[in-house]
């Protein structure tokens, strides 16, 4: 549970289902960044959140400890990336490697059969190939499957997604309508662990790649212009 509106609508959800329902928040904000200044679903006010919900839903709250996972799955990732020239999707590395490697890990050993998210996806289950598959949300522009589109058939086989039916203004709606305490919280955009959206300022003070400029190159060859370095 991130302390947002979506995670928190989607415990409730499966709690009304019948399922028996406990939450799990990841701190994984770095080191050297001040909890309180980390973004997203990164920072101590979103896991304040989260436990105020399932305080609200009658539900154990757990905080667990991923922050060497992250370190080394996305954030090196993330930068190495952008020192070779390409633009890196760091949620889609938390997805795969943390939440639904690390934290499904973590939920199984402690006796749970899923791990839920507030993801805008559906799951389903072919019964001819018995392959499970991901499917795009009933509300387009809210689909997320674009973000989860390398989970493996395990991971699948492990994930409830009870948000795929719903659309965000039926989800807020909900939300408001059992009092949450998130129900009208912004949604987040931001790269959690960049809440400034400086990429630049951040690959700067955490590698020694130089930020030299150069030229803007088009297909024939001809200098379109200068820019200031490939990480600005």
């Amino acid at each position: 549970m991130s302390g947002g509106v979506d995670s928190s609508v989607a415990a409730y959800l499966l709690q009304q289902d019948g399922y028996e329902v406990i939450g799990m928040t990841m701190q994984i904000w770095p080191d050297d960044t001040p909890p309180d200044e980390a973004g997203g679903c990164c920072g101590l006010s979103a896991v304040e959140d989260a436990r105020h919900v399932c305080q609200q839903l009658g539900i154990p709250h757990y905080t667990i400890n991923f922050r060497d996972e992250f370190e080394e799955r996305v954030i090196k990732y993330f930068l190495a990336e952008y020192k070779q020239g390409r633009t890196p999707n760091p949620c889609i590395a938390c997805n795969r490697y943390v939440k639904w490697e690390s934290l499904l890990r973590k939920a199984l050993q402690i006796g749970a059969e899923y791990i839920a998210t507030g993801h805008y996806a559906r799951i389903s289950k072919e019964e001819k190939t018995k392959r499970f598959l991901l499917k795009k949300a009933a509300t387009l522009t809210k689909d997320q499957t674009y973000a989860l589109y390398n989970l493996t058939q395990y991971q699948l086989a492990h994930t409830l997604m009870p948000l795929g039916d719903y659309t965000k203004d039926e989800v807020r709606q909900i939300a408001q309508d059992i009092g949450l305490v998130v129900a009208t919280k912004p949604d987040s955009q931001e790269i959690c662990f960049i809440p400034d959206h400086n990429y630049g300022r951040y690959i700067e003070e955490h590698t020694t790649f130089p930020a030299s400029p150069g030229n803007f190159i088009d297909q024939q060859g001809q200098s379109l212009g200068q820019h200031k370095g490939i990480i600005q």
